[in-house]
């Protein structure tokens, strides 16, 4: 560069160049403009250069690991993998000293400490960190489903749904709960089931103050007041106010029984149905009369049995306790 040449900014992050041209590309990162398209898999990018090295991912791959054999097209990404074997993380962050791998780590970690957001969506002007995150929202503006489930065809905007999704088809629970060891295939899952042990329940109707612990069962409660039912049976036109209830109801139609019991392998329609079966294995009587202590394997039996108390009157329920094991 000549002496004395000034420099080019964005107006957007205000980050600073040497060239016009370089800066042309980088506005496109806010812009998610990326005309440079891949003729073997159509992937497209910001700048040619970044076309050039991907180009590579169908062709070369020069660099090799010397540890695991892994080859790389670019010495940068061979670097970055080879720490993976040494832990090494030359990066740190000089506010909480955090260390990364790779620089881009860094920089994208210094934003959570500086609240900048430079990536900016162009249709609603939500601003995100990283520009994968801007990448991920403008999906929910363009519906675009990229990532396909090999083994049911259903489709997601982002692969992280994906993999969530195929822990159905696996069985794979990895999130567990510290308290209750009970397992789950998401993190949100296990964070909103964590709010059954703290007890908290941030979430308020405005209409009877009843509190909940996700923004899920508010809503769905909220159509108790509304009469709202928006999920309709397309073989009976009946109507459901939980996706969860329109799903047990179309077994109906099909005969489906997905629930075996594992002792005596009898198949339910439903999970509930599941759970009180196996109490005629286990014995396990979890409702207590609140008049005589008498136990009862079903609500429904323990609602007939205090009626001998109350002289065939129905019970209030607030006289009705289960034991907490």
């Amino acid at each position: 560069m000549a002496e004395g040449r000034r420099k080019v900014a964005c107006t957007i992050c205000y980050k600073e160049f040497a060239r016009s041209s370089t800066l042309q590309t980088h506005l496109r990162t806010h812009t998610g403009e990326k005309p440079f398209e891949c003729v073997v898999c159509n992937k497209k990018f910001v700048g040619s250069s970044n076309l050039t090295r991907h180009l590579q991912t169908h062709t070369e791959k020069p660099f090799e690991c010397a540890v695991c054999n892994k080859k790389f097209a670019e010495t940068g990404r061979l670097h970055e993998h080879l720490r993976t074997h040494t832990g090494e993380k030359p990066f740190e962050c000089t506010v909480c000293n955090k260390k990364f791998r790779e620089p881009r780590r860094l920089r994208e970690h210094l934003r959570t400490h500086t609240g900048e957001k430079p990536f900016e969506c162009t249709v609603c002007n939500k601003k995100f960190r990283e520009p994968r995150r801007l990448r991920e929202h403008l999906r929910t503006h363009t519906g675009e489903k990229s990532f396909e489930c090999t083994i049911c065809n259903h489709k997601f905007a982002f692969n992280s749904s994906l993999k969530v999704h195929m822990r159905s088809h696996t069985g794979e629970k990895p999130f567990e709960c510290a308290v209750c060891n009970k397992k789950f295939v998401g993190s949100r899952t296990l964070k909103k089931h964590l709010q059954s042990h703290t007890g908290e329940k941030p979430f308020e109707c405005t209409v009877c103050n009843k509190k909940f612990p996700d923004t899920g069962r508010l809503h769905v409660h909220l159509r108790t007041h509304t009469g709202e039912r928006p999920f309709e049976c397309t073989v009976c036109n009946k109507k459901f106010r939980e996706p969860c209830r329109l799903r047990e109801h179309l077994r109906t139609h099909t005969g489906e029984k997905p629930f075996e019991c594992v002792v005596c392998n009898k198949k339910f329609s439903n999970s509930s149905n599941l759970t009180k079966h196996l109490r005629t294995h286990t014995e396990e009587k979890p409702f207590e009369c609140a008049v005589c202590t008498k136990k009862f394997a079903h609500p429904s039996n323990m609602q007939k049995h205090l009626r001998t108390h109350t002289g065939g009157k129905a019970f209030e329920c607030t006289a009705v306790k289960q034991e907490v094991s």
